[in-house]
């Protein structure tokens, strides 16, 4: 499923006809303008590819989606609650980082606060002396999974949300919390939820701040909002990359979360090929209809096979797979859905077990300014049913437009067709025999790189 941490440049051999290098000497008499690129965090962040995302809170006990913020904090107490079954579960379907909603909508916040009485402090749960932030973030370290925590900005129980200035340092003072008493973070995870306070006015985040805050005390997390600034939504909450799908945006476009207007959603959703900021997208979903677990919902949860599919639309179109599986009210993950994770990784192993273009050269042709070839000839006929391009990132973004074609000695079949590529793109087709495979670049947003090619049998 995932790279290795060598870098991809690093695990093909290549062989640059003399037309790039001709090309390569024309470049350097007109060197062109640096591409935006991501940071040691981004890569890092992207190469994990899939993460798990756990709902829960009083949500899970009054079973609703969204609670008011008057919920009785007595009402929290989950009897069996053991957050290193969550961390064992993400582990074994391949996740590389999980993100913990620390506090929702309704206030109510999972760790022993000293800015609200709304929390499990007053919950009859490890006679209020509980800390899930905690359990869930020393399970995460225990399974080497990289923690990350959502703390919602709207509060529909605190008496001062509304009055802008005094719930800005608030939610500072929450934030500070959450970012120095837990260790190192690797995603701060942010959405432009909104209301009015009890005062009947509509609250101002002030979002520089809190980057800015976040920036300083845990420098290294990656913030996620609809709007970055490190990594932004992909539009939906369906699961799936835009198509295309660039990891840069333009920052004038993409601003600050919640905010609305010409040309947000096609930028959420696709990204942009001359945006100056690098903030590739993370793909959000649910394994059920809901975000909380509802116990009428635990014959509708995602088959193996249907994530299958999410794997391909969100990894597979150049995004991060952000996967909720909300545990129940006994604080552990449903059965059914610890099930189907376990398939799923099952499935995507069979899929990617055998990489019949390993260790074989990839021919390297520039063919133009923004065109080129990649193509390799495997060591036997092979039935083939996946092919997996990657660009190498840490270089930027560039193919805007691909093909995939093979050949078993005769012509050429087309096999796919795509747009961009980044850090990784997926193509299934029906099965077909072929000796050699080949990426035609027809359009890119700056002179391409050499790319990886992988080309898995039939399972």
């Amino acid at each position: 499923m995932r790279d290795d941490e060598d870098g991809p440049m690093n695990r093909r051999t290549f062989l640059v006809t003399g037309a790039m290098a001709a090309a390569g000497s024309a470049a350097g008499l007109r060197a062109a303008p640096a591409r935006p690129r991501p940071s040691r965090a981004q890569l890092a962040w992207q190469r994990d590819e899939f993460a798990l995302f756990f709902h829960f809170g009083v949500n899970t006990f009054s079973n609703r989606e969204w609670g008011d913020g008057k919920e009785d904090p007595a009402t929290f107490n989950p009897s069996q609650l053991d957050a290193s079954q969550w961390a064992a579960a993400a582990r074994a379907a391949g996740a590389r980082s999980a993100i913990l909603t620390a506090k929702h909508h309704d206030g109510f916040c999972l760790w022993p606060t000293k800015t609200t009485t709304h929390s499990v402090a007053k919950s009859p749960w490890r006679d209020g002396h509980g800390d899930v932030v905690r359990e869930f973030v020393d399970a995460c370290r225990a399974e080497r999974l990289r923690p990350g925590l959502y703390l919602s900005p709207w509060d529909r129980n605190s008496p001062v949300y509304g009055d802008s200035p005094r719930y800005n340092d608030l939610y500072c003072d929450q934030l500070t919390e959450l970012l120095t008493r837990y260790g190192p973070l690797a995603e701060v995870w942010f959405d432009g939820a909104n209301g009015e306070g009890p005062n009947g006015k509509k609250q101002v985040y002030d979002w520089p701040r809190v980057w800015a805050l976040v920036r300083k005390l845990q420098p290294e997390a990656i913030m996620f909002s609809d709007a970055g600034p490190d990594v932004r939504w992909c539009g939906n909450e369906k699961g799936s990359g835009g198509d295309p799908n660039w990891s840069t945006v333009d920052p004038r476009v993409v601003t600050y979360p919640g905010v609305s207007g010409p040309g947000v959603s096609a930028a959420l959703q696709h990204g942009d090929p001359e945006g100056s900021a690098w903030r590739p997208a993370e793909a959000d979903t649910s394994i059920r209809p809901g975000w909380f677990h509802h116990p009428a919902e635990d014959t509708r949860v995602r088959t193996a096979d249907q994530l299958v599919d999410l794997y391909f639309q969100s990894v597979g179109r150049n995004a991060k797979l952000l996967l909720n599986v909300p545990p129940t009210q006994r604080g552990l993950l449903h059965d059914t859905d610890v099930t189907q994770l376990t398939k799923f990784r099952d499935r995507l192993e069979e899929i990617f077990r055998v990489d019949a273009a390993a260790s074989r050269r990839v021919a390297w042709h520039v063919t133009g300014e923004k065109a080129a070839t990649a193509e390799i000839e495997l060591a036997r006929s092979e039935q083939i049913a996946v092919v997996r391009i990657e660009e190498n990132i840490a270089s930027g973004q560039a193919i805007a437009k691909h093909v995939v074609t093979a050949s078993d000695g005769g012509e050429w079949r087309e096999l796919a067709r795509g747009t961009t590529v980044g850090y990784t793109r997926l193509h299934r087709f029906e099965p077909t025999t072929a000796r050699r495979v080949r990426v035609t670049i027809e359009d890119a947003a700056a002179p391409p790189e050499p790319v990886v090619v992988k080309v898995y049998p039939t399972p």
